[in-house]
């Protein structure tokens, strides 16, 4: 079984959609921070040392065990030399009537 079929079985889950659904946030920041991280072909440790931010603190940002400030996040986007933003979208139909 692929992880995408594992995750759409397990979405059938009403609770564990709803779970899933309410840690999107959460893992959109991650992904946009490894990715922007990889893009840069940059390792924890240089970004450490370009932000002064300790590779161990990167590494918990990263792994979801520690939350970012704005204020954190835009030190990592000045240390990619990149641009903090933060966007507000509408939500998807299927994922309103999913919290209703």
């Amino acid at each position: 079984m692929t992880l995408k079929e594992y995750k759409e079985k397990r979405m059938q889950d009403p609770e564990f959609a709803e779970a899933y659904i309410e840690m999107q946030p959460e893992m959109n920041v991650i992904r946009a921070m490894i990715d922007a991280r990889i893009s840069q072909n940059m390792s924890q440790k240089e970004l450490s040392e370009r932000t002064g931010i300790a590779q161990t603190e990167i590494s918990k940002l990263e792994n979801g065990t520690r939350n970012p400030s704005i204020r954190l996040l835009q030190r990592l986007a000045d240390g990619m030399g990149m641009v903090l933003n933060v966007t507000f979208t509408p939500k998807e139909p299927a994922m309103m009537a999913k919290k209703k």
